[in-house]
């Protein structure tokens, strides 16, 4: 398949804001790619290319792109005349070449291997058409919105191969790859989805919750349930096969060498083979919680023995024991299990349909410190990587994760520093980002300082006065609310927002929606 194909259902994509429109556009792609061209396809309109991050930043793939445009057609040149540009007559770019392209740049390394890399990224831009080689730096420099496609690319898959699209987003959580999810929905079919299952020792996509602003209205949603401690500490996923232990980030990052005491703790409980899915909270002397910001720095460093701060596990469900999935088990007979296998480890947690019982709760878990109670319905599934009714937070204080789009270089004594955030929330129907306000308030000369040098890594481009970034960093909001506003294309904007944290376990795919900004309008 030519590349043009790609980028020219790209632009498709971003044209409309229709979701059907989008999902056809990208299902007719999916259908004429050959077997082995499926998976690049998806990597590639998704905006994540199978070789990561390449170390390929804006500014080298400017000067790249100006070295491909500077190539001159073959000719006598002596008489001074200007040389001409190559102008690529017909797209020629396979996205096989492309994917080619990239792994070599991936795998050079060593001396001279900077000038090997540019060389190899001049000779595939000298060959691309303009829209092309811009789609290439797009893809590059994370401005396809990375992640922001994976939803509506599950519903192509579903509809390009004829299959359940909850099947598609089932094989593409549990296995952990969506474009290996297409290759088996187009090739395979339904049987070849429902072959994939949840395998110990690899991270499935983490259950997540939707919002409630009491304990009240998140019964009245979910009946019957467990009412939890919603611990401020880091979400991790831990596997148990026999002798071996792995634990991972909400990223689904391999952390394991970073949190000793975790393994330590998950070694002694008496099974072989299981799957949790908890909170890692750093503890004071007096089993009280941490900063959020200091339990994260643990995450920062691999030598955990270098750190004074010890990490405490604490767990509130298990997807696997012993050769038996529990997935599709209700939580209340998942809980029983838990609180069998972890014993004094499980989030404390009481099962009530009684608002004042919830309330009282919550209390207890303010008064220690935690940042609020999740309602979790005692009938639901674990349903992996999906955001539902059926689980809920409930946090006094209002919050939103949003997603960093720019910096105002700041002034005064902030000078020299990356200041005031422009903040975006997540159109579902889009992908794209949404700004919703700015913000300098919250942020120690530590953060400022960490801030300024993160931020001019993953630098888009920039003016004299802003940064402007690649959506990939999630920083937590604390607000008094929000207004209508005509200065921003939501119809919304920030009361009083203040930088609470970043969260750096969270990707931007799972920042709050635009539709969740504009629920805290005053009725």
């Amino acid at each position: 398949m030519l590349l043009n194909v790609v980028v020219e259902t790209s632009e498709a994509v971003g044209a409309t804001r229709s979701r059907r429109a989008k999902i056809e556009a990208l299902a007719t792609v999916l259908r004429a790619c050959a077997p082995d061209e499926i998976a690049t396809v998806v990597n590639l309109l998704t905006g994540e290319p199978r070789q990561g991050r390449i170390g390929v930043g804006w500014a080298t793939l400017s000067a790249v792109r100006r070295a491909a445009e500077a190539s001159t057609t073959p000719g006598d040149d002596s008489d001074g005349a200007a040389l001409q540009p190559v102008h690529v007559p017909e797209p020629n770019v396979t996205v096989a070449e492309l994917d080619a392209a990239l792994h070599r740049v991936a795998a050079t390394t060593g001396s001279g291997s900077a000038g090997a890399r540019r060389q190899i990224l001049v000779d595939l831009f000298a060959r691309a058409t303009p829209a092309e080689a811009d789609f290439v730096v797009r893809l590059l420099t994370g401005e396809l919105r990375q992640g922001a496609l994976a939803g509506l690319m599950a519903d192509a898959i579903a509809r390009a191969g004829g299959v359940p699209a909850t099947t598609v987003r089932r094989a593409a959580m549990l296995g952990g790859d969506l474009a290996d999810t297409a290759r088996r929905a187009l090739t395979g079919g339904e049987a070849a989805l429902v072959e994939v299952g949840l395998e110990v020792l690899r991270p499935v996509q983490p259950m997540l919750a939707a919002s409630a602003a009491t304990v009240a209205e998140a019964l009245a949603a979910t009946g019957r349930a467990s009412v939890e401690w919603k611990l401020d500490g880091a979400r991790i996923q831990v596997h148990r096969a026999d002798g071996e232990v792995r634990a991972f980030t909400r990223n689904l990052n391999d952390v394991t060498a970073r949190v000793p005491e975790v393994v330590e703790v998950v070694r002694a409980f008496p099974a072989r083979e299981f799957v949790l899915d908890g909170e890692a909270i750093g503890l004071t002397d007096d089993a009280l919680p941490r900063r959020f910001q200091d339990t994260m720095s643990r995450f920062g460093t691999d030598d955990a023995t270098s750190h004074a701060m010890t990490l405490a596990p604490f767990f509130f469900d298990v997807l696997h024991l012993d050769g038996e999935d529990l997935l599709d088990r209700p939580l209340g007979e998942r809980a029983a299990i838990l609180a069998g296998l972890v014993g004094e480890w499980r989030v404390p947690a009481v099962e009530t349909d009684d608002p004042e019982v919830a309330e009282a709760f919550l209390a207890d878990a303010l008064a220690t410190g935690h940042e609020g109670v999740m309602v979790k319905a005692l009938d639901s599934r674990y349903e992996a990587g999906r955001r539902g009714a059926a689980w809920r937070k409930v946090k006094p204080v209002k919050t939103l994760d949003l997603v960093v789009l720019a910096a105002e270089w700041g002034h005064g004594r902030r000078q020299g520093w990356l200041s005031n955030l422009h903040l975006g929330a997540r159109d579902p129907e889009t992908g794209e980002f949404v700004m919703v306000g700015k913000t300098f308030k919250g942020l120690t000369d530590e953060l400022l300082t960490w801030q300024t040098q993160r931020l001019q890594e993953i630098e888009a481009h920039h003016d004299d006065y802003t940064v402007y970034v690649r959506p990939e960093l999630v920083v937590e909001i604390a607000l008094d609310g929000a207004q209508v506003s005509t200065r921003y294309a939501g119809g919304v904007a920030l009361r009083f927002a203040r930088v609470r944290a970043y969260r750096p376990d969270k990707a931007a795919a799972d920042a709050d929606t635009i539709d969740a900004v504009r629920a805290l309008l005053a009725p």
